[in-house]
């Protein structure tokens, strides 16, 4: 299958989460044997305009992001290439609508992947360009319902989740022992304050705690729980790589997920995966608590309190250090969703 991703501002231009997922399918799809074609501006040095990385070819449609110059030559580039199916990012709109144009000449399915922590502002370029697509992406409920409320149709979006690698959690050792963890950008949006009020209600128990993450509010959360007088049994160790935070799940018996703002909590994920119990506080713009739904070693709580509760609950589960289970989300099993979809698309526009 011949695949066109479009994204005028690859990640590194701008490091987002929905970036690094189109690139991540990018690479999953190349790994499986698709000729996978990044349209992008040019990102690395030299006067190639081409580069092959990780088996995706990556082509410069400009020299930089310029959203006029690359519009006007996408459409054509596309239609040279011939693919079967355009996988575009939704920003900027004009960039779109520039892929639908060229998914046209080409006779392909545009499908665009809204992973929900794009900036795309409300504008009648936005809205034609959301209405051009035949399918969006989104990786939760809670990212298809904010489409879906900006005029997209259920039959026009779908939820692919955000892939974990289950081979990776099942060769990584387990770190040391520890009741409690948690992950996230230490930012305004943390609210680390539930999780620590919480463990303070145990203040009389035994227990440890790891905070994983780093960001302006760092300082802040160390002072609270400073202030708790929790601070000798919480542990902040700062940003860690992959590979680290999957040995730290791996040993540890509890992930609290209280972050406001989650288009999909993937650190949960990873934790699950690991073996841990998931202790979720729902929050009206996370989509965390659609992870727990059905799995019998999860929590969904309101407050501190019961996040008190249910850690104190928890210490009756066994300890684990893989959850099978969790293996639908693995990269295969993603990729294979999206070349179930991509094929799907491919049919319903008459080619086959």
């Amino acid at each position: 299958m011949r695949v066109a991703v479009v994204a005028m501002e690859t990640s590194q231009y701008r490091d987002t989460v929905g970036r690094i997922r189109l690139e991540r399918v990018a690479t999953e799809l190349a790994a499986a044997g698709h000729d996978v074609t990044v349209f992008c501006s040019q990102w690395w040095s030299g006067f190639d305009n081409q580069r092959e990385r990780d088996g995706v070819t990556y082509r410069a449609v400009t020299v930089s992001p310029t959203t006029p110059s690359f519009c006007v030559r996408l459409p054509v580039m596309l239609a040279r290439f011939r693919p079967d199916v355009v996988h575009v990012h939704p920003t900027p709109s004009s960039v779109a609508l520039a892929a639908k144009a060229g998914a046209t000449l080409s006779r392909a399915p545009l499908l665009t992947e809204w992973y929900g922590d794009e900036d795309v502002p409300e504008s009648r370029r936005a809205d034609l360009a959301l209405r051009a697509s035949d399918c969006l992406v989104t990786p939760s409920e809670l990212v298809r319902t904010r489409v879906r409320e900006r005029g997209a149709t259920a039959d026009q979006t779908t939820i692919l989740p955000q892939s974990i690698d289950m081979d990776l959690v099942r060769e990584t050792d387990a770190g040391e022992e520890i009741d409690v963890v948690y992950a996230h950008r230490l930012d305004g949006s943390a609210n680390v304050e539930s999780l620590l009020l919480g463990l303070a209600e145990l203040r009389q128990k035994g227990w440890s705690a790891t905070i994983i993450g780093d960001g302006p509010e760092r300082a802040y959360y160390e002072q609270e729980a400073a202030d708790l007088r929790i601070d000798d049994r919480v542990t902040f160790v700062g940003a860690c790589d992959v590979e680290e935070r999957v040995s730290i799940y791996k040993g540890a018996h509890v992930f609290v997920q209280t972050a406001f703002r989650e288009c999909f909590a993937t650190d949960l994920l990873w934790a699950m995966a690991c073996g841990c119990i998931g202790i979720v506080e729902y929050q009206a713009e996370s989509s965390a608590h659609e992870l727990i739904e059905q799995r019998n070693r999860a929590f969904r709580v309101t407050n501190p309190q019961e996040i008190a509760d249910k850690i104190a609950e928890s210490a009756g589960f066994e300890r684990r250090t893989v959850d099978e289970s969790c293996a639908e989300f693995d990269h295969a099993q993603v990729r294979a969703e999206y070349e179930d979809l991509y094929e799907k698309q491919i049919e319903d526009t008459g080619l086959f």
